[in-house]
């Protein structure tokens, strides 16, 4: 070896992957490369090359630049690019431009492949590359498809707003000098009411009250609200499920940003699955209900080919199953008269996380307040029995468990609630730990907002205990994920004999389990997974690459999980046959679990020690 190839392989060798291989490695790439000094003359020449080739940065910096013009990354020393069309044998898609001029080194295809195969670790270092990169492209660059848009990116006005003790005539007066249809009102600096213009007319105009008065005597109190960071599909949602045309939209300190309307939403979308959750929350009677439910299966799919991620699918059926639930209340309502009391009608488990599949069945339950009487009583069991039926008519499976409403077990007091979940935390049997894993995802669908907050609030406050957290920690391990010995995959067998990994059981639901873990311990109430993970950033629990890892994991064998279900593939639900999968899949999947197995083990340390 020359002085000159010397000096490059002290340099390649400090780089990763070949810091951590043989020399044999290095002594290779170094032997079979190329090296060209780049410029902005002959940047184009090399990318746009039908023979792609991995290419490593000795010296410069350089910028590379998507199909539409947008900096994927900056790229310094050490850098790779390259690799993407070299493992999928995809043609280049990125370009390259030169910010500041330097020394770059290239591998043929030929000479990539055989590093591949004679080093596993080199393979599996650009596979990883590939697949952060691939996974984590949601996060980091603008995505046109509207249900997954965040409400902040189509915002376009500031809040707009006045104190309660404004008069009418000014608020009006200051809707028409910015031309809007509705107006915030705050008292030090957080939303206490809305104003639209239908309220100048009805409440003001026809009811012919003094223009002179506070708005806060016509305002529409504690009004629904949605935060920045929430997604174009949750606001429809909410609209349709409510019936109103203004949503004000809030930072994470509920300090408001401005107002959204039903047009500017309506505008983002042009899909099915809003014009049915219109619907059903204008249902007549269960017969319509139950007929709109027929065309969910046939909706998803169709759907499912219109997004970039179909881990939404999770989010579309539990919001078409929270629809069918509170028009069931209303209908019931309808028929019975009014509830004689209070009540939270909630959801536990899949469908708290919105997280549905075509699989999932009910969890759900009344929260009612202590000292009811027994007509009361049987007032609510009767509201249970009547929704449950008819969502399993409406093709929302009954709970093998009885988690339901239509279950005294489940229809209960705050104070009864708390003493189960009680039991559960100061107890953490096997069984106590399951029932964890189901009824600490939950979520509101109807009824009383304070009921169900006063019931969060004595929940955060009896699950302050280490020996639960230690608990969950255990039992989150004692489901391993299915990769074992040289990363190799650990399948189960049908019947049949074919071959198949359980993605919900060994995967999604490892992750679940983590991110409800780590958001108990400080107090997170949201049941969403990649909420409770967003909301982990502001702590010092999980450093964000941890985070960010578990976000991609998640949605990616949520995305391989849904597809398996659509497609019917013809294995138990949940479950994929790794054999089927492309090799880049296969090597995506496996970082997948890796990187799980890797989290669980954290887990574990962390709250066995007690370092928490």
């Amino acid at each position: 070896m020359s002085s000159e190839q010397q000096e490059v392989a002290q340099f390649i060798n400090k780089q990763a992957p070949f810091s951590m291989l043989q020399d044999s490695a290095c002594s290779y790439f170094v032997n079979h490369l190329d090296s060209i000094y780049l410029t902005r003359e002959n940047q184009t020449q090399w990318l746009n090359s039908e023979q792609p080739k991995l290419f490593l940065i000795r010296s410069g910096l350089y910028d590379l630049v998507d199909a539409q013009g947008d900096t994927v990354t900056r790229l310094t020393q050490g850098d790779y690019f390259g690799y993407p069309s070299l493992l999928t044998g995809d043609s280049i898609q990125n370009s390259l431009e030169v910010q500041k001029e330097g020394i770059v080194y290239m591998l043929d295809q030929t000479d990539f492949d055989y590093l591949r195969r004679e080093y596993k670790a080199f393979e599996q270092y650009f596979v990883r590359a590939h697949a952060n990169r691939l996974l984590s492209s949601h996060y980091k660059s603008n995505n046109d498809s509207w249900s997954e848009r965040k409400i902040s990116e189509i915002m376009t006005r500031k809040a707009i707003t006045l104190p309660p003790d404004a008069s009418i005539r000014h608020s009006a007066k200051k809707m028409q000098e910015h031309r809007i249809s509705s107006m915030m009102i705050t008292e030090n600096s957080h939303l206490v009411g809305v104003v639209t213009d239908r309220d100048l007319r009805n409440r003001v105009l026809a009811d012919e009250v003094d223009p002179a008065q506070a708005i806060n005597s016509i305002m529409t109190n504690k009004p629904k609200f949605i935060f920045e960071n929430n997604r174009v599909f949750s606001a429809l949602h909410l609209m349709l499920k409510h019936n109103i045309h203004h949503l004000p939209v809030l930072d994470e300190n509920h300090k408001p940003l401005g107002m959204i309307t039903s047009t500017d939403l309506l505008r983002q979308q042009k899909s099915d699955p809003v014009q049915l959750i219109g619907r059903i929350y204008k249902a007549h009677n269960v017969a319509d209900l139950k007929r709109y439910a027929k065309e969910i299966p046939e909706l998803l799919k169709g759907f499912s080919n219109n997004i970039d991620d179909i881990s939404l699918i999770g989010k579309l059926l539990s919001g078409l199953t929270d629809a069918l639930t509170s028009r069931l209340i209303f209908l019931f309502q309808q028929h019975h008269g009014a509830a004689p009391t209070s009540f939270s009608f909630i959801c536990f488990g899949s469908q708290a996380r919105e997280e549905q599949t075509l699989h999932s069945d009910q969890d759900n339950g009344l929260l009612l307040p202590d000292g009811l009487n027994d007509e009361q009583h049987a007032y609510f069991k009767q509201m249970g029995e009547f929704v449950c039926e008819n969502l399993v008519e409406c093709g929302i499976r009954r709970c093998p468990g009885n988690i339901m409403a239509s279950s005294d077990a489940c229809r209960m007091s705050v104070s009864d609630w708390r003493a189960k979940f009680l039991k559960w935390i100061t107890s953490p049997t096997p069984q106590a730990m399951l029932n964890c894993k189901i009824f600490f995802d939950l979520r509101f669908i109807e009824g009383s907002t304070t009921l169900y907050s006063q019931f969060c609030e004595e929940l955060t406050h009896i699950s302050r205990n280490d020996l639960f957290y230690a608990a969950m920690a255990s039992d989150v391990n004692a489901n391993s994920a299915p990769i074992g010995l040289f990363n190799n995959f650990k399948t189960e067998k049908t019947e049949q004999h074919h071959k198949y990994i359980d993605l919900k059981k060994r995967g999604v639901v490892i992750i679940n389990d983590l991110a409800r873990l780590y958001a108990l311990k400080v107090g997170i109430r949201r049941a969403n997974t990649q909420e409770r993970l967003d909301a982990l950033l502001k702590y010092s629990l999980l450093s964000k690459e941890d985070i960010y890892n578990l976000k991609d994991c998640w949605r990616f064998l949520t995305q391989l999980r849904l597809r398996t279900q659509i497609n019917e593939e013809g294995l138990p639900s949940n479950c994929i046959n790794p054999d089927k999968l492309n090799s880049l899949e296969r090597h995506q999947l496996k970082e997948a679990f890796y990187l799980v197995k890797q989290a669980q083990q954290g887990a574990a340390f962390k709250f066995a020690r007690g370092s928490l």
